[in-house]
């Protein structure tokens, strides 16, 4: 854990190299991103390993989500960065000619990036390319509840950059508080919304802009005439990428009465067809990330009242506490004296404490006061609930928080009609997650889900100030603009 004056010291090292002016140059900036390249496909293996320790996952799931996402995104800066940085003419309106107008691109200066425990690779790295494409100085602080990762990141930027152009601070919730405090040019942060507006706050002691990139609950509606088979298979992909620990993934669906049965069959089908029937040995099923995590997660599911299981004897009742039965076996819990949320768990249920595994479950028959719709789950549970008109699925939408991302299956026609009744920030027709990895489109949320844009483009103008550039012509003046205002008829008829 670092302390308050070393904090302090790193901050003004950044601030003293950021004046030195050398990150204003574009050829820096390449090799540095060069550089960085270079050092991802050193440590690739590292890196895979890293993310195996901390959260179980798979070197390919490793490689598909985090550590090749951020080499294109590097190509792409690598490709873009001359053209983006170059000062942008504008028209002059005739009343003020011959000057004239331009925008430049200059760095914002010393950045701040706090990423978290979920992609803590590449929620990283992402932001990071950003601002060294747009000529920033970067402070990073890595999730503390990925240890490996962390402690892997601080290793190989110590090794590629010089510390007051890059460096790692590395520490829990306190040490964040302390980055908090400080000045900072851009904080860019990515979490949970009711830590967003911690940073949002600290930000406006300083009015230090942010980006920040929150979450949500993620609807998935599935309407009557969508293709089943292929909805099933992608939405199943998109909730258990990272065992359901993803920002975008299908927080709860929204099916039409007609389709449900035929698509929650198909969706376990899947689920077997992706991660054999015994999930808890596929070294495919990542791990939910702490105890504390598994804490939130299963009592969320005992919370809620559930009636029978499709696994077992309907209106058998009891409390699971893991590991008693055959691998992937339904379960339902007790409610007690009658929690909210009447349901029942369609599939799955298992938990296994000791080894943070928690099996795909779906919840059916959910209610809006049910626990599971009460906040984003963040893990490998799904919630359904049924519409019979598509107005029913876009009123109890537009009635919560605006989501991150907004998921629907069907055809064309009705798939324009909800982009023009709901708002988010991404929207995936006839997927999931596939907009994020599309660095030509912007990422971010709106209202709740997010401050922000970023990928692509998009990064290098989020560490980058548009600087507004006025030039007049020494040796013409115009009268009119001067007291006491002659001409002002003439002036108001050109204006």
């Amino acid at each position: 854990m670092e302390t308050e004056n070393v904090v302090i010291k790193k901050i003004a090292d950044q601030r003293a190299y950021f004046s030195t002016n050398q990150t204003k140059d574009v050829g820096f900036r390449l090799k540095q991103l060069h550089k960085l390249k270079e050092a991802v496909l050193r440590y690739q293996a590292r890196i895979e390993n890293a993310l195996w320790n901390d959260l179980h996952k798979s070197p390919e799931e490793a490689y598909l989500t985090e550590i090749a996402i951020v080499i294109a995104e590097i190509n792409n800066h690598i490709k873009h960065l001359r053209r983006w940085t170059k000062p942008r003419k504008v028209s002059t309106p005739i009343y003020l000619l011959p000057s004239s107008g331009k925008i430049i691109y200059e760095p914002l200066g010393v950045a701040l990036i706090i990423a978290p425990w979920n992609y803590p690779f590449q929620l990283l790295i992402n932001p990071l390319i950003g601002s060294i494409s747009a000529g920033c100085c970067s402070v990073l602080k890595p999730s503390p509840d990925t240890p490996t990762v962390a402690s892997l990141i601080e290793e190989m930027i110590e090794e590629t950059f010089d510390p007051g152009y890059i460096t790692v601070i590395k520490g829990r919730r306190d040490v964040n508080t302390l980055l908090l405090a400080q000045r900072f040019d851009l904080i860019f942060f990515t979490g949970s919304p009711m830590l967003g507006k911690v940073v949002m706050r600290a930000a406006s002691e300083n009015l230090t802009p942010v980006v920040l990139e929150l979450g949500g609950k993620s609807p998935c509606i599935v309407d009557a005439d969508a293709n089943i088979g292929i909805a099933a298979k992608r939405i199943v992909w998109g909730k258990l990428i990272n065992a359901g620990q993803t920002c975008i993934a299908p927080d709860y669906l929204l099916v039409h009465k007609d389709i449900k049965d035929r698509l929650l069959e198909q969706m376990v089908l899947q689920i077997r067809e992706m991660y054999g029937e015994d999930i808890k040995q596929s070294r495919f099923y990542p791990r939910i990330v702490s105890e504390r995590a598994m804490t939130r997660l299963a009592g969320l599911l005992r919370e809620g009242r559930v009636n029978t299981c499709d696994h077992g004897v309907p209106g058998d009742e009891r409390t699971y506490s893991g590991g008693d039965g055959a691998p992937g076996e339904g379960r339902v819990y007790s409610g007690g004296d009658g929690a909210r949320g009447e349901g029942r768990f369609y599939w799955g249920g298992e938990i296994d404490m000791k080894e943070r595994y928690i099996a795909p479950t779906i919840i059916d028959n959910v209610k809006p006061d049910h626990p599971a719709m009460k906040e984003e789950i963040f893990g490998p549970v799904l919630p359904v609930m049924t519409f019979e008109d598509i107005g029913e699925a876009v009123e109890y939408i537009n009635r919560n928080e605006k989501p991150l991302a907004f998921y629907y299956f069907g055809k064309s026609k009705k798939a324009k009609v909800m982009l023009a009744s709901t708002t988010s920030g991404g929207v995936c027709i006839n997927d999931t997650l596939m907009h994020v990895t599309n660095h030509n489109l912007p990422f971010g949320g709106v209202g709740n889900s997010g401050v922000g844009r970023y990928h692509g483009k998009e990064s290098f103008l989020a560490f980058s100030n548009k600087r507004a550039v006025f030039t007049s012509h020494a040796g013409i003046d115009l009268p009119f603009k001067y007291v006491p205002f002659r001409y002002f008829k003439l002036i108001k008829r050109i204006m």
